[in-house]
């Protein structure tokens, strides 16, 4: 509350992208508005909502002086514009200069320009904001279309009595995979499944439509406390197989 945060001059958020909904919560609690910014171990900090203006909700911010970022078509190389997703690419003296004894993963991970792949998956906003849509290894291919966890994830998670959300892909024999949701209730709650895809079928396109929802008490996270996704893949692997 705003009595035990009143002494506090600055809050920040790192290592997984925040929801809105937790950035205005914690304003109307506190009275902050959480800066919010991006890292990697390979290139330290890249960007960073600013310590004096906006800080916008749902984005990690603009590149910090120095930092080259564009966004790019993983399959093209093609430089994408404003309000396209694509993946992350960073340039910049904040970027490591390779892998120890890894020369061949080295050459991989850059572009011959020098522009680090993150591989990140994000878009920017007209004024140069970045948002996160997720890891490329995360993203869906169903039946031939991509499909961006995070999109679904930010419909589930703000629905009522639903704490939080991951929206992976799993094997299908049809469509090669299949989007599945899982929703962690917040407590003492139940989840009305039935309303909540109803929901996702009127805000999203049907090739974007979870298959299928699990209920869970808990999100499998590492030490940073980042979802881990290859885990829940693995458990529900066998789902439609």
């Amino acid at each position: 509350n705003r009595k035990v945060t009143k002494n506090i001059r600055l809050f920040i958020s790192g290592s997984a992208p925040l929801l809105s909904k937790t950035h205005f919560e914690f304003e109307n609690r506190t009275g902050h508005r959480i800066l919010e910014r991006y890292g990697m171990t390979e290139t330290n900090m890249n960007t960073s909502n600013p310590y004096e203006g906006e800080r916008r909700a749902g984005t990690v911010g603009l590149p910090l002086p120095g930092v080259e970022l564009r966004i790019v078509d993983k399959k093209t190389g093609k430089i994408l514009t404003d309000g396209q997703i694509g993946e992350i690419e960073i340039k910049g003296e904040n970027v490591f200069k390779g892998y120890w004894n890894m020369p061949f993963k080295t050459s991989k991970e850059f572009c011959k320009d020098g522009f680090f792949k993150t591989g990140d998956i994000g878009r920017t906003d007209e004024d140069g904001y970045l948002y996160i849509s997720g890891r490329s290894k995360d993203v869906i291919i169903t039946g031939g279309l991509n499909v961006y966890p995070k999109e679904i994830e930010i419909i589930l998670d703000r629905q009522k009595d639903v704490l939080e959300s991951a929206v992976i892909g799993i094997p299908e024999s049809d469509l090669g995979e299949a989007v599945v949701g899982i929703i962690v209730p917040k407590k003492n709650s139940s989840p009305n499944l039935e309303k909540i895809d109803k929901t996702i079928k009127k805000e999203l396109a049907k090739f974007k439509n979870p298959r299928k929802y699990f209920i869970v008490k808990k999100l499998p996270r590492n030490s940073m406390g980042k979802i881990q996704k290859n885990i829940l893949r693995e458990e529900y692997k066998d789902t439609f197989l």
